[in-house]
C-alpha cells in the first residue's frame, strides 16, 4: 500500500463505514415491507412496524424481547470493541465528520463560518428523518407545513439538533452523552481502545499532531482518556511521520477481541435475536380480546366489545359466530386490511338460561374462540 493512502487507512475505513450508515439510516423509511415500513412507529396505534411484522404496545413479552436484544447488544459491542460506536457510528459523529468534510472543500478562509452555516440543511435534514420514523415519508412530505403538528415538530427538532451541534458539538460526547458514562463501567482490561505505546516514548518526534487532529482535544500521550472516541485520526495522523523512519504509528489501537468473553457475550446476543426471532414468527397470525359490556339490558340479551388483531401482512375476511344456541345481532361477516386493529361490538340473545357463551372468529383457514361470561 503507498504510504499515502497507509496514513489515511483509518480514516478511509471510517468514511466508509459513516456514509454506509448515513445512508441507511436515512433510507430506511423508504424501504417498505409487507406494504408497510420496515422500521416505524406508529404513535396514534401505539405499535411498531418491524421489518415485515408489527409489535403492538400489549405484546409485553416481544418488547421485552426486543429489549434484551439490543441491551446484550450495546453490552457486547462495547466490551469487546470499546467506542467503535462512538467514533465509527454514532449519528453525532457522521453528521459533524460529513460538515467537516465539505467544508474542506471551499478551503481554509472562513472555515468556522461555513461550518455553522452547513448545520442548517444538515439539521433539517437529520428532524426531517427523524420524523419519518414516525409518520411515513410520504405523508410528512405531503403535510409539512400544512399540518400544525408536523410542522411545529419539524421546526422544534431542526432548531434543538442545530443548536445541539452548533454549541455542544463534540463536547456533547465528553460531557453529557449517557452512552459515553455508560462504557466507562462496562470496560475492561481487554476491551479494544487507542493506546500510546509508552515503551517507546523516547523516540515519539513529540510533533504532537496527533493532539491537533483530535476531535475531542484530548493528547493520547497524556494516557487512556475516558473522552477518547476511537476515531483513530491519532493514529493516522502519527503514521504520516512515523512511516517515514520506518517506524509504527505510537499511538494504535490495542485489546483482545477472541477471548472466553467474546463467545459466551456475543453467544448470548445471538441467542436473544434467535428467540426474538422465532417468537414473531410464530405468533398467531389472529388474535381476538373479548369482553362483556356492564350496560343494563333485557333479561337474555348481552353485548360484547370485540378487537380483532391481524398480525399478517395479508387482508382478512372473517365470519363472527358462536356454536352456542344463540343468536347473534349486528355484523357478522368482518374485513381486516393487513397489520390492522379492528374495534366492534355485537349482541347476543339467548332464549335459554346459560353462564358462558363462546364466541368463534373464523375465515382464511384460521379459527380462534374465546369464552365469556353470559348473564
Amino acid at each position: 500500500m503507498p504510504n499515502q493512502e497507509l496514513a489515511i487507512f483509518w480514516k478511509k475505513q471510517r468514511r466508509a463505514i459513516e456514509t454506509l450508515q448515513a445512508v441507511i439510516l436515512t433510507g430506511l423509511p423508504f424501504l417498505s415491507i409487507n406494504g408497510q415500513s420496515a422500521l416505524r412507529i406508529d404513535i396514534g396505534k401505539l405499535q411498531l412496524y418491524f421489518f415485515g411484522s408489527i409489535i403492538r404496545i400489549r405484546e409485553l413479552y416481544l418488547i421485552l424481547g426486543v429489549t434484551l436484544f439490543f441491551l446484550l447488544l450495546i453490552s457486547f459491542v462495547t466490551i469487546i470493541f470499546g467506542r467503535i460506536w462512538c467514533g465509527w457510528l454514532c449519528p453525532q459523529t457522521v453528521l459533524l465528520d460529513l460538515n467537516h468534510s465539505i467544508t474542506k472543500l471551499f478551503g481554509r478562509k472562513h472555515q468556522k463560518k461555513i461550518q455553522t452555516l452547513l448545520l442548517i440543511p444538515l439539521s433539517a435534514l437529520v428532524s426531517i428523518t427523524i420524523i419519518w420514523y414516525f409518520v411515513p415519508p410520504a405523508e410528512t412530505l405531503k403535510t409539512l407545513f400544512v399540518s400544525t403538528t408536523i410542522t411545529v415538530f419539524f421546526l422544534v427538532l431542526w432548531i434543538a439538533v442545530y443548536l445541539e451541534l452548533a454549541l455542544l458539538g463534540r463536547r456533547f460526547c465528553t460531557s453529557i452523552c449517557p452512552y459515553a458514562m455508560l462504557q466507562n463501567i462496562l470496560f475492561d482490561k481487554d476491551t479494544l481502545v487507542i493506546e500510546y505505546d509508552v515503551s517507546r516514548d523516547a523516540t515519539c518526534m513529540k510533533c504532537d499532531e496527533c493532539v491537533r487532529v483530535c476531535p475531542v482535544g484530548i493528547d493520547i500521550k497524556q494516557g487512556l482518556n475516558s473522552a477518547c472516541i476511537a476515531c483513530a485520526e491519532c493514529i493516522d495522523a502519527c503514521r504520516v511521520l512515523s512511516e517515514k523512519k520506518g517506524m509504527p504509528p505510537f499511538p494504535n489501537y490495542r485489546g483482545r477481541i477472541m477471548r472466553p468473553k467474546t463467545f459466551w457475550l456475543g453467544g448470548a446476543t445471538a441467542i436473544a435475536a434467535i428467540t426474538l426471532f422465532l417468537l414473531l414468527w410464530h405468533r398467531p397470525a389472529l388474535d381476538v380480546v373479548v369482553i362483556r359490556d356492564n350496560g343494563m339490558l333485557p333479561l337474555g340479551l348481552n353485548r360484547y366489545s370485540y378487537t380483532i388483531y391481524n398480525n399478517s401482512s395479508k387482508p382478512l375476511e372473517l365470519e363472527l359466530s358462536s356454536p352456542d344456541n344463540v343468536t347473534l345481532i349486528g355484523e357478522h361477516f368482518l374485513h381486516l386490511q393487513p397489520f390492522s386493529t379492528l374495534h366492534g361490538s355485537i349482541l347476543v340473545k339467548s332464549t335459554s338460561k346459560r353462564e358462558h357463551l363462546h364466541l368463534r372468529i373464523s375465515g382464511d383457514g384460521m379459527s380462534i374462540s374465546r369464552k365469556t361470561d353470559f348473564l
